[in-house]
C-alpha cells in the first residue's frame, strides 16, 4: 500500500488546527479553566492539550494567570484565559451613508473604532476606498509591536456571495454585481491588512453572528437578527450556522410583501416590508437626505401625524415579527438598528401587534429582546464573522484573500 505523506501531514495539520480552534472557542465562553478541565471539556488526552496550551499562549491566544493562595494543601491548577488584546479582529459595516470601523479583542470587546462619511464618493470603487482608508486608521491605533489583526469581516447591505466576495444587490445604494473583495483587497495593497483574511457577508447575517459569538451566555437558538435601518434584513442562525440560503439572499424579510399594491420598495417591488417599516415610509412623498433625522425631530416636537405614522410603521414591523415567528419558531428574536432609537413609540405597537397575533393562535409570542452592541452592532458583528469563520476550519467558504493564512490558525 501506498501513501501520500503530503495527503497525511496535510490532514494531520488540518486535524491540528481544529482542537487549537476547539480549545479557543471553549475557552472564550469558558474562561478560567484548568489544563485538565480543558481535556475533559474536549475529549483530548492531558499531554495533547498541554501542547496546544503552550502553542496557543507563546502565539498570543491564550493567557494564565498566577494562582491566588488560599492556603489549602496541594499545587492549584493555573486557570487560563483567552488573551484580551494581543490578537484582534476588525469589523467593518458599509452603510448607506457611510462607513463604520471597529478593531476588538477575541472576546468581542471593543478596543477602537472609526466612522467616516462618504461626502461626495458614491460609486460603490470610491466608498470602497473610504472603506479601506477608515479600516486602516482604526488599525494604526494598535501597538504595532504587540498586537496583530488576524481577521477581518465585513457587512455589506444586501446579498453576498460570501465564497467570491461579490455583493450581487444592494438596493438602498444603487449597487450590483460589486466585487468587493477584489476592490476592497486592491486597496489594501501594500499596507499592513494586505494578507489579513478577508471575509464579507450580509450586514444582518454578521449582526446575528455577533449576538451568537460574542454573547454566548444568552444565545438561544434559533436566533433570528432584525435589521432595522434605511432597508431592514434579517439573519438567522440554526445550530450554530447561518443560514445563508442558495443564492446568499436568505433573510432578505425587507421584501416580504406584506401588503398587496402598497407602496412602491426600493427594490422595485411594491408592499415590501421595507416601503411600510423604513423610514422613509414614514416620511411618505418627501425625498429627505436623513429621513431617520426628521422622522426624529418630528416626534420629540409632538406632531400628532408623525406620531400616528411611527405607531403604523411599529404595526408592521409587529406584521413582520410574527410571520418570522410562523417560518422560523425562533428561541429569540433581536432588534437592532439605528430605527430602534425612536423608542417606544415604534417598539411597543410592534409588541403589541406580535403578541396579539399570538394570543389569537393560543401560542405564546417569542422572546424578544435589543442587540447589545446598539450602533455597533454590524461593524462588532463583522469581526465575529472573521472569528467565526477562523476558529471553525471546516464550517463556511474560505476568506477571500489570504486563504493560506487562514490554513496556520
Amino acid at each position: 500500500m501506498i501513501v501520500d505523506k503530503t495527503e497525511a501531514a496535510g490532514h494531520q495539520q488540518l486535524l491540528k488546527s481544529i482542537n487549537r480552534m476547539a480549545l479557543v472557542r471553549h475557552l472564550c465562553t469558558h474562561p478560567g479553566l484548568s489544563r485538565a478541565d480543558l481535556a475533559g471539556a474536549v475529549q483530548l488526552t492531558k499531554s495533547t492539550i498541554s501542547m496546544l496550551v503552550r502553542e496557543l499562549i507563546d502565539e498570543g491566544w491564550m493567557v494564565e494567570h498566577e494562582v491566588v493562595a488560599t492556603g489549602d494543601l496541594g499545587r492549584r491548577p493555573t486557570p487560563l484565559f483567552v488573551d484580551p488584546g494581543r490578537l484582534v479582529l476588525l469589523g467593518a459595516e458599509v452603510g448607506i451613508d457611510g462607513v463604520r470601523a471597529v478593531i476588538t479583542s477575541l472576546t468581542g470587546e471593543v478596543l477602537a473604532q472609526a466612522r467616516s462619511g462618504y461626502g461626495g464618493a458614491r460609486s460603490a470603487k470610491a466608498s470602497i476606498g473610504v472603506l479601506a482608508a477608515t479600516m486602516l486608521k482604526v488599525a494604526g491605533r494598535l501597538d504595532g509591536a504587540r498586537q496583530r489583526v488576524i481577521g477581518i469581516g465585513v457587512g455589506l447591505p444586501g446579498g453576498v456571495d460570501e465564497a467570491s466576495g461579490i455583493l450581487h444587490f444592494a438596493p438602498n445604494l444603487s449597487w450590483r454585481d460589486v466585487p468587493v473583495g477584489e476592490l476592497l483587497a486592491e486597496k489594501l495593497a501594500g499596507s499592513a491588512l494586505a494578507r489579513v483574511p478577508l471575509f464579507l457577508q450580509n450586514e444582518a447575517d454578521v449582526a446575528a453572528i455577533g449576538e451568537m459569538e460574542f454573547n454566548p451566555a444568552e444565545f438561544i437558538d434559533p436566533l433570528v437578527y432584525v435589521s432595522l435601518n434605511q432597508g431592514v434584513g434579517a439573519g438567522v442562525i440554526v445550530g450554530d450556522r447561518l443560514l445563508r440560503g442558495r443564492h446568499g439572499f436568505a433573510g432578505e424579510v425587507g421584501h416580504i410583501v406584506l401588503q398587496v399594491g402598497g407602496p412602491v420598495c426600493s427594490c422595485g417591488r411594491r408592499g415590501c416590508a421595507e416601503a411600510l417599516i423604513a423610514p422613509r415610509a414614514m416620511l411618505p412623498g418627501q425625498d429627505e437626505d436623513d429621513p431617520l433625522a426628521e422622522v426624529q425631530r418630528r416626534l420629540q416636537a409632538g406632531e400628532a401625524q408623525m406620531q400616528r405614522a411611527v405607531k403604523k410603521a411599529g404595526n408592521h414591523l409587529g406584521v413582520l415579527l410574527q410571520n418570522l415567528a410562523a417560518a422560523y419558531d425562533p428561541g429569540c428574536i433581536v432588534l437592532g438598528g439605528a430605527v430602534i432609537d425612536l423608542g417606544e413609540a415604534f417598539v411597543q405597537p410592534a409588541m403589541r401587534t406580535l403578541n396579539d397575533y399570538a394570543q389569537a393562535a393560543g401560542l405564546s409570542p417569542p422572546p424578544v429582546r435589543m442587540s447589545r452592541f446598539g450602533a455597533d452592532a454590524v461593524a462588532v458583528g463583522a469581526a465575529a464573522l472573521a472569528r467565526h469563520r477562523i476558529t471553525r476550519p471546516l464550517i463556511g467558504p474560505m476568506p477571500v484573500v489570504a486563504r493560506d493564512a487562514v490554513a496556520g490558525a
